[in-house]
């Protein structure tokens, strides 16, 4: 049993480590009930897509063997821009599957088309806008760049993502998403990429507050009464 100095000193040590840790586990144990409460199909936008459109059939497409490649094709998916089929090829390469064309990116009116054949019919495109580069904090991090940002007039602020390059549809940004993105990050306590589960930070308050729930354990048992009683019992 710990004597009554070293008992003051570890119930002192238990109580800063309680202030330190608490907003953390209080920031832990609010985005868990929000995960939990949370459909992810919802977070993904799939409410605002346009659910029922799959791409069209295609024939008669150029020989890709009369592509101009400087080498064979090591990849290759078909992209609908508008109503044509293209060749994406090796991660690299847009070709015109009709005409056998070499497509350098999409424009501004193709994404258009792409975002309204993906998008739900109801909403009205408000701006679109090409972005480069972005940050570690930006919505749309980790995502292909260049890409055209086509934000509609929503009061969930929906924003949809096409690669410039090839014409995919990437992804959809909304507020549920944001605060979802948000929470996640005070959860891993990644502050920058947001999935890194490794960082020094969260193994440091991880361990900390194992330490915290051991002390409060050894406190409860040292100072409980009933424990006091069996103990005097015993001897």
């Amino acid at each position: 049993m710990l004597a009554g100095k070293n008992a003051k000193l570890f119930r002192k040590a238990h109580r800063y480590l309680g202030i330190v840790l608490g907003l953390q586990f209080l920031l832990w144990t609010i985005s868990g009930v929000y995960f939990s409460w949370t459909d992810l199909d919802e977070i993904h936008g799939d409410q605002f897509k346009n659910l029922a459109y799959s791409p069209g059939f295609h024939n008669n497409l150029a020989p890709l063997s009369n592509l101009d490649l400087p080498k064979g094709i090591q990849h290759l998916e078909i992209r609908e821009i508008g109503e044509i089929p293209f060749y994406w090829i090796n991660g690299k390469y847009l070709f015109n599957a009709k005409t056998g064309q070499l497509k350098n990116g999409i424009s501004r009116d193709e994404a258009i088309s792409i975002v309204k054949k993906q998008m739900d019919p109801s909403l009205k495109i408000k701006t679109i806008e090409l972005i480069t580069a972005v940050d570690k904090h930006h919505e749309y991090r980790e995502k292909p760049l260049p890409a055209y940002m086509i934000e509609f007039d929503h009061p969930e602020a929906i924003k949809a993502y096409v690669s410039k390059n090839d014409g995919r549809f990437i992804t959809i940004r909304h507020e549920s998403w944001r605060w979802f993105d948000f929470l996640w990050m005070t959860h891993t306590m990644d502050y920058e990429g947001r999935d890194d589960f490794n960082t020094f930070i969260l193994r440091a308050f991880s361990l900390l507050g194992l330490i915290t729930v051991c002390s409060g354990f050894i406190l409860w048992f040292i100072s409980s009464p009933t424990v006091r009683k069996f103990r005097k019992k015993r001897i």
